[in-house]
């Protein structure tokens, strides 16, 4: 029978680590017979409460669990912060005997790679990032595709032709989605613009919220996100226009204002490198949908999930869900030349495709139909 334990950090660290204990919990969950598991640790940014990105890795630990049973143990650490102490946190996992560890945060790229040279017989997986080494392999989902859709439906939506957009940090990824999101936009709707606010930060609700407001007060009718929390759709809600949860379905929230939500869908990948644990045939990636190693996974492969359409007229949802199945079908590449930045200048010929490397390496402008310049 299973049972749920938190450990005070404190209580197995060194010395050096005793100032985190205040910071962080290890949550085990066992089973008898715990030596013969795999065992597996995930590191997280917020905690499952943010209902949002953290929330979806939860779902995908407890999918781990679901799907091995008494064949695994799995640990997690929550609130940890993208910094130093985070590779205490992924050492002491490691120190712990854990097999195959997963962090969960862009931010965690460095000190994975750092510690995993301490440890190389433990199996790493870093999450969004792209740098490797024998032990660390990484994965991404292609959340761009969601946004794109996003993007369509906003265009189809919009009255005052002004969309919001709530970002993070200035990485690959969250630009990746912000210039999806303006390429579906601009589909359908030339005319609609893109404003972006950088909040600095992955899960602030406050932030978020203070942004949402600026964005409705310039106009707005439609808000979009890479935040983490439900406060965007939340302030959207209060003042009577439309948005998209983000990673996790934020409809309890704010059923009137969301129109849907990209989800993430993690369980499949992290059962998969489980099982290629136990089948000793664990690997850092490779084949077709591999990017110098890192496995990129999207709509076409249900990673990337987008909950039911709502509060949207019918001819909407329809060219939703034309533009959803298009992607997954391969006849949308999404980034497909031409594409001018917004400033006019060509960035991507006609009949090039960006790849998943390209897109990672090379997307260091906005497209046409987003305000403003990336943060420096």
């Amino acid at each position: 029978m299973k049972t749920k334990t938190t450990l005070s950090f404190g209580a197995v660290a060194t010395a050096a680590s005793l100032a985190l204990s205040a910071l962080v919990g290890f949550t085990t969950v066992t089973a008898a017979n715990a030596a013969d598991k795999v065992k597996v640790g995930f590191v997280y940014l917020t905690t499952p409460g943010d209902h949002g990105w953290t929330y979806a890795h939860e779902v995908a630990r407890q999918d781990v669990e679901k799907h091995f049973g008494n064949k695994v143990e799995t640990t997690f650490v929550e609130n940890v912060p993208e910094g130093p102490d985070s590779a205490r946190v992924i050492r002491e996992l490691a120190k712990q005997g854990n097999d195959i560890i997963f962090t969960t945060s862009f931010g965690y790229m460095d000190h994975t790679i750092k510690v995993a040279k301490e440890f190389p017989n433990v199996k790493f997986e870093h999450i969004t990032g792209y740098k490797r080494s024998p032990n660390v392999a990484t994965g991404n989902i292609r959340f761009y595709e969601g946004r794109y859709v996003q993007g369509v439906v906003a265009g189809l939506m919009t009255k005052s032709n002004k969309i919001g957009y709530l970002a993070s940090f200035p990485i690959p990824e969250v630009i990746q989605g912000i210039n999806a999101f303006g390429i579906g936009l601009r589909s359908v709707n030339p005319k609609a613009e893109v404003s972006v606010i950088w909040v600095n930060s992955w899960y602030d609700p406050v932030k978020e919220a203070d942004a949402a407001k600026v964005h409705i007060a310039e106009g707005a009718d439609i808000l979009a996100q890479h935040t983490d929390s439900p406060a965007m759709l939340q302030t959207a809600q209060k003042a009577g226009v439309h948005g998209f949860g983000q990673s996790s379905d934020m409809k309890a929230f704010a059923p009137k204002a969301q129109l849907f939500s990209s989800v993430n869908n993690w369980g499949p990948y992290y059962i998969s490198k489980v099982q290629q644990m136990m089948d000793g045939k664990w690997s850092t990636g490779d084949g077709p949908d591999h990017w110098a190693g890192n496995t990129w996974v999207g709509m076409a492969d249900d990673y990337l999930v987008l909950s039911p359409f709502e509060n949207m007229p019918a001819d909407v949802a329809k060219a939703a869900a034309q533009a959803a199945a298009d992607i997954k079908s391969g006849k949308n590449k999404i980034f497909t030349g031409p594409i001018k930045d917004n400033a006019g200048k060509l960035r991507v010929p006609a009949g090039k495709t960006l790849n998943d490397g390209e897109l990672f390496q090379t997307l260091d402008y906005y497209v046409d139909g987003i305000s403003g310049k990336i943060p420096g």
